[in-house]
């Protein structure tokens, strides 16, 4: 008769399968640390899309001279449309952009206007933060001009600044499951070129990408 501890000294020898035992145990937390890592790069790589949209549309609005014309705009926009590509922006984020000038006033109503304004994104709950077209043309309500905080951004006499606000709800990879998605919002302002930048001129055919 085989002495049952001599089976069970046996048994405590065997190593078969140990590796895979060990791997059903590191697989979830292994693959968890996987997962993380590449939410967080995308996060920062959406990040820096949005920044790049919001400078990209600024610098790229200031550029135009010779009469700016709805078509114009579009262009503008599809640079951004461009430079967010795999962000899924469209349906998911609002991109603002407005013309900031002196309102020529004087005395008590002296200050800003937004001459006008264009967006492009569909989430139409995202709202312009500091202002809509037509704010400041007769009065100082704008007089510090536009942004948060002390660090606001305003136009000299017979210049604009084109302001661009961009927010997007960020869409994960994996799964939101695990955390929040947060909101990503960037500012950015370039003078124009050309001095004053004017109300764009209609097109036939050629919608206004009016907020």
């Amino acid at each position: 008769m085989t002495n049952p501890l001599h089976r069970f000294g046996k048994l405590g020898r065997d190593t078969r399968g140990l590796a895979l035992t060990e791997f059903a145990f590191a697989a979830p937390i292994f693959l968890t640390l996987v997962l993380t890592g590449l939410e967080l790069s995308n996060l920062a790589l959406a990040h820096l899309k949005i920044s790049q949209m919001a400078m990209t549309v600024a610098d790229n609005a200031g550029r135009i001279t010779g009469g700016l014309r709805e078509t114009d705009i579009y262009e503008v926009f599809a640079s951004a449309e461009y430079t967010g590509d795999g962000l899924d922006f469209e349906p998911h984020g609002r991109l603002i952009l407005s013309s900031l000038q002196h309102n020529n006033a004087t005395k008590g109503d002296e200050g800003q206007t937004i001459v006008w304004q264009r967006c492009w994104g569909n989430d139409k709950t995202i709202r312009p933060a500091y202002g809509k077209e037509g704010d400041g043309k007769n009065d100082d309500s704008l007089k510090d001009g536009l942004g948060a905080g002390t660090s606001k951004i305003t136009a000299l006499k017979d210049t604009a600044v084109m302001f661009v606000e961009v927010t997007y709800h960020y869409q994960p990879l994996v799964s939101t499951a695990f955390f929040t998605p947060p909101t990503i919002r960037y500012e950015s302002a370039f003078n124009t070129r050309a001095g004053k930048n004017d109300r764009p001129s209609k097109v036939p055919g050629v919608d206004e990408l009016s907020c």
